[in-house]
This record gives structure tokens, C-alpha cells and sequence, in this order.
């Protein structure tokens, strides 16, 4: 049975930079568990891999689909289970990495998942109700279908609760079954404390601002990609794009995408707990790689 190490935790805790140097170090690729990396194009606000970091390590799922792509949970998984096989059976390690907890928990759960195409009509009739009553009502129509479903997404994600209805309509199925994937894992999760984790965020959202994520923003509307596409739909991107149509001021779509991370950071812990005895947290003020580095020899060496 094939070994798999996942580096999970928060955003800003440094994941792709471990997962550069662990893939070094243990002869490894990465596989992207990052539900904005896929799309091409944008790289600044989805704090992609710089070109020479794609280079210097084989990534995985990482510029897949365009932003005006469909692209379901079940399609990634399909690919991630691809992706690992193929680094396995070169007896290399693969490393999945990321923050998105649906992405993760997919591959190291393995759940079923139901292949059920969009329903376009199913999905205008959702956004209808819920520019009429608001998102909540369609949140808590979900919870009384499929509660744990509805556990695992943010109410506030209008666009993934339709999806889980749409699913639920379609097949009559609640939440999905597991079925254990046929490798061996080890779950290596960063943290830090919240302020700690916010200042950093801060930082991290400031220099996406100078590195010219107007611009990335500007340049994907001129190629058609409109902001109500779920792509154009992620933080960073939402906020500057209603600064460009003169919606919102510069600083105060600076400030939502720092507000709105902080949300984030807050959720991707609700699918890392720190009390999930499955991962084995490091605090990254304590410069943990040497312990990490360890644990992973351990664990490919049993």
C-alpha cells in the first residue's frame, strides 16, 4: 500500500512553502487541494505557485480549467486519486496540499460521490428564491434534507448550497458514503494563534495589492470573465472587481478581502479542528521542519 502525506491547515500558515521543501527532501510532487488553483489565469489573488516553484517541483491540478469551467468535487477527486496513482507508481511521494477542506477530505475520506451533471434550470429556479427570501432559507431547507451536508458548508456560500440541493434532488441521497483510499496517509496540520494568523493574512492580502492584483483582475474582466461566474466569485477577486465597476473604493475592497479571509480562516478550522486526533499539528512560530521532516521518515519508513 502506497504512503500519502497531506499538509492541511488554515490560509497564511505556509503550507506551499513546507510542501516545496518536504517534496525535496523525500523525493516528492505535489497534488493542489486548493479549489482556486485550478483556474488559469489567476495566480496573484489565489496565491498560485510562482512559475519558477512549478518548475522546480511537478504540481498537480494546479491551472486545470478555465474560469468559465464547471468543475465539481467529484471531477477533482477523480483526478486527484489520478494524479497520486501516477506519483506512486514512478515510487515517488505525494504530497496533497491545500486548504480546501471539501477537496481534502474527498481524496483521504474517500467519499462517493454522485456524478450529477449541472441542472441549469433547477439552478436559476434556487437563485431566484434566494435573491427573493435570501440564501438562509435555501441554507435551512438544506439542513432539514441533508444535515450533514449542510455542516459542511459556509451558509453563506449561496452557490454551494444550491449545488448540495441540486444533488440531493437529483439522486434522493444524503451526504456521502467512504470508502477508504487505497494508500496509507499522514495529516500534518499548521497553526498559530488567530491574531497571529490575522496579521499575516493582512500582510499577505497588501502585497497581492502590489504585486498587481488589479491589474489580474482588470485583465480577466477584458477576456470576458464576468464577476458573476463562481470563479470570479472568490475573495479578492469579488472585492476589486466592484472597486473596477465603481461599486466599492480601493480601500474599502481591501478591507473586505482582509474581513472576508479572516471568515475564512475561521471555516477552514471548522474542517481542520485542532482537537482531530487524525492530524498532527504544528505551531509555525516554533520553526517545526525539523520535527515534521522526522515524523514523515517515520512514516514512510514503517
Amino acid at each position: 500500500m502506497g504512503h500519502l502525506v497531506a499538509i492541511v491547515g488554515p490560509t497564511g500558515t505556509g503550507k506551499s512553502r513546507l510542501a516545496l521543501h518536504l517534496a525535496r527532501t523525500f523525493n516528492g510532487e505535489i497534488v493542489s487541494a486548493d479549489s482556486r488553483q485550478v483556474y488559469r489565469y489567476m495566480d496573484i489573488g489565489t496565491a498560485k505557485p510562482t512559475p519558477e516553484e512549478l518548475t522546480l517541483v511537478p504540481h498537480h491540478l494546479v491551472n486545470i480549467v478555465n474560469p468559465d469551467e464547471d468543475f465539481s468535487l467529484a471531477q477533482y477527486q477523480a483526478l486527484a486519486y489520478r494524479a497520486i496513482a501516477d506519483i506512486q507508481r514512478r515510487h515517488k511521494l505525494p504530497l496533497l496540499v491545500g486548504g480546501s477542506g471539501l477537496y481534502v477530505w474527498s481524496v483521504l475520506e474517500g467519499w462517493q460521490i454522485p456524478e450529477v451533471p449541472p441542472d441549469l434550470e433547477f439552478r436559476r429556479r434556487m437563485e431566484a428564491r434566494a435573491n427573493e427570501a435570501g440564501g438562509d432559507e435555501l441554507y435551512q431547507e438544506l439542513v432539514k434534507l441533508d444535515p450533514a451536508a449542510a455542516q459542511k458548508i459556509d451558509p453563506r456560500n449561496v452557490r454551494r448550497v444550491i449545488r448540495a440541493l441540486e444533488v440531493r434532488s437529483k439522486t434522493g441521497i444524503p451526504a456521502p458514503s467512504k470508502q477508504a483510499p487505497p494508500f496509507r496517509s499522514l495529516m500534518i496540520g499548521l497553526t498559530t494563534d488567530r491574531e497571529g494568523l490575522y496579521r499575516r493574512t493582512d500582510l499577505r492580502v497588501d502585497e497581492m495589492i502590489k504585486r498587481g492584483l488589479l491589474d489580474e483582475v482588470r485583465r480577466l474582466m477584458d477576456m470576458g470573465y464576468g464577476l458573476n461566474l463562481p470563479a470570479m466569485s472568490g475573495i479578492g477577486y469579488k472585492q476589486i472587481g466592484q472597486f473596477l465597476q465603481g461599486e466599492l473604493t480601493l480601500d474599502a475592497a481591501i478591507e473586505q478581502i482582509k474581513s472576508e479571509t479572516h471568515r475564512l480562516v475561521r471555516h477552514q478550522y471548522n474542517w481542520f479542528r485542532l482537537n482531530d486526533r487524525r492530524i498532527k499539528w504544528f505551531d509555525i512560530q516554533t520553526s517545526p521542519e525539523p520535527e515534521i521532516t522526522a515524523q514523515i521518515a517515520a512514516f514512510i519508513n514503517e
